[in-house]
């Protein structure tokens, strides 16, 4: 009798289809979906103007690699800016507007553990577009950069600038009016340090009066802006996010995400909310993220549709924050955090946080009324007791939490295996592989126990769909508790649990209201049509972090196993999309046909990744390996100034989880190449001229030494100017450093001795960084290549100071010199798939 009802099996299929169509055929094609760009025919229509800012962009990434303090981004990339706004200041509607362009250098520190970063010279242009006769002290503020950190930073450096150009084009040349000045801050000293926001925050005459901020930035290159950072504790700015954005693209969960730290990324908002105290909206390029920081961030990656989009949004939004009531006292109005998102860039959705909490408390303790409910009704129904239909819920609302487990563990002991046999990143260059490595493990988690379940249990006074209701509402019971916990601890992107809360409820209180509950299967039809919305939003949002963070997983290094991540994620959506669906397929004959099928389609992915070129992760150009290393020269003077040391060779990075690896079959010549851990337990920040601090995880870089000595292209001086005893107990050094654009200097006093005081910060010394770590100042020149003169005061108790005091090292990165003839042979011996970086370092140590 059990089978009498229930469909044949080949409706299945139609029913995986119908998901599939949603997903391959609305989800994915709403998440590319651009505007039509506009072109010059409509100029003057006060419109922006893709063609435009299309043409400028073209110019401005022909300068190539604009690093900063080299003449490229200093002189040529300065001199395209101020001929732009000059153009503009031309038209400018003089009975609406007043423009004031102003070029600044800055120069200045602060501290980012372990390290303070100090800066000379830095560049910043900002324009200030006031409305005529204003009076208003309050004024937005828009900002991104115009160095690159890679080639010629078309979607990184060159993107969001061109589009703030042809943003202050259209409202400075309308009849359109504002009611607060608009500073538009294009900063010269972003990469690696954040340096020239920091300066205008710090030194600009114009920054006091700067009340909120539009930040721009990138993490990838032509596809749609993402908001993912706001405020913090301003919700009012999402509001005007949500009545002037044309395309809306946001999510709390990337905000959450990207200050967990996941992301390896910064930007420019942090020194705006830090230092400047200012709120605002950060938002940035994140799609093709496979050629951010590459030579290959260039402009014919960007199609003009992408700039029209985040053109269309900031012009709106720059207008509205420009006359808002708000910018007049902006403390007034921060009343905490708020939950936002958008649903498929169609409409976009917020609320503040106490009222997501409200709302999260709301639904789950009003789901679970209504399973209560329900249960009531099934026992009423089936002529037995609510208690005996509770301990029948008690046990499959077990299995329920076993086929949750199991759906968020499978895909992750997938990606542990894969990892474990050397597999990681199989996904990398081909993304479909994801739905057979990670979605369906959690599918075959999520149906598996349940479908066993129905398999063996034979209990005649609950029918079959009464079973199959209280499945339901164990997912239902998991996601409330999972709301009611996740919301004590403050996660606004709790709300994710909560949408398909929402819309089971619905479907329930409509079962429950006719006699559909009791009907059979016939209150699957309402279900089914409940979890559209929920489906395509939950699989909406996991696609789009996935798809952004596959490319990142091939520059967080390789001691992070990026692909549990990715699993992870995966395993969350397909438990959000499906959850309330997997269960069906008990409604049909032979659902262990659903679960054998996401076996073989398990099975047949790992060969596929594992076996065929469709798994291995790298191709040139579109999908590269990341790997940056160094011409190092290494030279170490002791107390006596003598040469101890010195040595050449190269300075490794493999900046992905497979690091050599790919490599091993290859022509490129790693003969000799050794673990860093040596150097690291014997010298001073492994007495190599480190760039960043992944070096500090020895597994991470590796060493081949060189016979043939690096010759650095520049000199690198630290001059002794004197040395003076204060009294009995002190001590104090002045040097002059002379070096390259780009300089760290480290510190260690040695153990009787202690650092009490020096030129830098105050704060970083009376602060030192954590694990005996030396002190570490990450200089930068900007415009500005003056020598660096700095003192220091060491004390000791017995004030002998004929003795080793402190340890100094010098490293000096030559990021805009060639390479010797022996470097770029070995740089032409990798695979045309390697993203290569290279450039001569040179490290000196020396002891006082």
């Amino acid at each position: 009798k059990k089978h009498v009802t229930e469909v044949p099996w080949f409706f299945a299929i139609g029913f995986i289809l119908f998901w599939c169509f949603l997903f391959f055929g609305v989800v994915i094609p709403y998440f590319y979906r651009l505007p039509t760009a506009v072109t010059l025919e409509d100029n003057g229509k006060n419109v922006f103007i893709a063609e435009r800012a299309y043409n400028n962009l073209y110019t401005l990434s022909n300068i190539g690699l604009k690093l900063t303090g080299t003449d490229e981004n200093e002189i040529e990339a300065v001199n395209f800016l101020l001929s732009e706004l000059e153009k503009i200041n031309e038209s400018l509607q003089t009975d609406f507007f007043h423009m004031e362009i102003d070029r600044s250098q800055a120069s200045g520190s602060f501290l980012i553990n372990p390290s303070l970063r100090m800066y000379q010279g830095m560049q910043n242009i900002a324009v200030k577009l006031s409305p005529k006769n204003s009076t208003s002290e309050s004024y937005l503020l828009i900002n991104s950069h115009f160095d690159s950190a890679t080639g010629p930073g078309a979607g990184d450096a060159g993107f969001m600038i061109v589009t703030m150009l042809e943003v202050l084009r259209v409202i400075a040349t309308s009849k359109q009016p504002i009611k607060h000045p608009i500073v538009f801050l294009f900063n010269g000293a972003e990469e690696g340090g954040l340096q020239a926001s920091h300066g205008f925050i710090m030194t600009h005459r114009w920054a006091p009066f700067c009340k909120a901020v539009i930040n721009l930035d990138a993490a990838g290159s032509g596809g749609r802006d993402v908001l993912f950072q706001s405020g913090p504790n301003h919700p009012w700015l999402v509001a005007y996010y949500k009545k002037y954005i044309k395309h809306p693209f946001a999510t709390t969960m990337a905000e959450e995400i990207f200050q967990a730290g996941i992301i390896p990324s910064d930007t420019d908002f942090r020194q705006f909310k830090n230092y400047g105290k200012i709120p605002g909206l950060d938002m940035a390029q994140c799609i093709n993220g496979f050629v951010y920081h590459t030579k290959y961030d260039t402009i014919d990656v960007i199609p003009r549709e992408s700039l029209q989009n985040t053109g269309d949004n900031i012009l709106g939004l720059t207008r509205g924050l420009a006359n808002a009531t708000e910018l007049n006292d902006t403390e007034a109005h921060k009343t905490g955090h708020a939950v936002f998102f958008d649903f498929l860039g169609i409409y976009f959705i917020h609320y503040s946080e106490t009222t997501g909490e409200y709302l999260n408390f709301g639904v789950a303790g009003g789901v679970l009324i209504l399973i209560i409910a329900s249960m009531w009704r099934m026992a009423y129904a089936s002529q037995v007791s609510v208690c005996y239909v509770i301990r029948w819920f008690i046990l499959v609302l077990v299995i329920q939490i076993i086929s949750f487990v199991l759906g968020i563990a499978l895909p992750i002991v997938v990606s542990y295996a894969m990892d474990s046999f050397g597999l990681s990143l199989t996904y990398y260059s081909t993304p479909l592989l994801v739905v057979g490595l990670y979605v369906c493990p959690s599918l075959i988690g999520l149906s598996l126990p349940i479908t066993i379940y129905y398999s063996l249990q034979r209990n005649s006074k609950i029918t079959m769909p009464y079973h199959l209701q209280l499945a339901l509402h164990g997912q239902a019971a998991i996601l409330a508790f999972a709301t009611i916990y996740l919301t004590l601890l403050g996660i606004r992107s709790t709300y994710i649990f909560v949408i398909p809360l929402v819309f089971y409820a619905i479907s329930l209180v409509i079962n429950l209201m006719t006699i559909l509950h009791d009907l059979g299967y016939a209150w699957i039809a309402f279900l089914k049509a409940s979890q559209i919305i929920p489906f395509l939003y939950s699989s909406y949002v996991f696609y789009i972090l996935i798809v952004v963070l596959i490319p990142m997983g091939g520059r967080t290094g390789s001691s992070s196993n990026q692909d549990i991540i990715i699993a992870v994620l995966a395993a969350l959506g397909t438990v959000l999309s499906f959850g309330f669906l997997v269960p069906l397929i008990n409604t049909f004959r032979r659902p262990s046909l659903v679960i054998l099928t996401l076996l073989a389609s398990t099975a047949l992915t790992v060969f596929l990744a594992s076996s065929t070129q469709l798994g291995f992760p790298y191709r040139p150009r579109t999908n590269g390996q990341r790997i940056a290393y160094l011409e190092v020269r290494n030279k170490f003077y002791d107390y006596d100034g003598k040469v101890s040391s010195d040595e050449s060779g190269y300075l490794m990075l493999f900046e992905d989880r497979r690091r050599e690896q790919p490599l091993l079959g290859a022509n490129v010549n790693l003969t000799g190449m050794v673990s860093l851990e040596p150097h690291c337990e014997k010298h001073m920040m492994c007495g190599m001229p480190l760039h960043n601090n992944q070096c500090l995880v020895p597994s991470q870089c590796s060493w081949i030494p060189r016979t043939e000595p690096v010759v650095p292209p520049s000199p690198t001086t630290l001059e002794l100017l004197s040395k003076t005893v204060i009294n009995t107990t002190t001590v104090r050094f002045e040097f002059n450093l002379t070096g390259p654009i780009q300089m760290r200097l480290f510190f260690k006093a040695e153990e009787d001795v202690t650092i009490s005081n020096w030129s830098f910060l105050r704060l970083y010394l009376d602060n030192p960084p954590s694990g005996g770590r030396p002190y570490q100042i990450y200089f930068k020149y900007g415009f500005d290549r003056s020598p660096l003169n700095f003192f220091i005061e060491l004390s000791k108790s017995n004030g002998d100071f004929s003795v080793p005091l402190l340890q100094i090292g010098v490293s000096a990165q030559y990021m805009a010199d060639e390479v010797d003839a022996q470097s770029k042979l070995l740089a032409s011996t990798f695979p045309l798939y390697s993203n290569l970086e290279y450039w001569p370092a040179f490290y000196q140590r020396f002891i006082y």
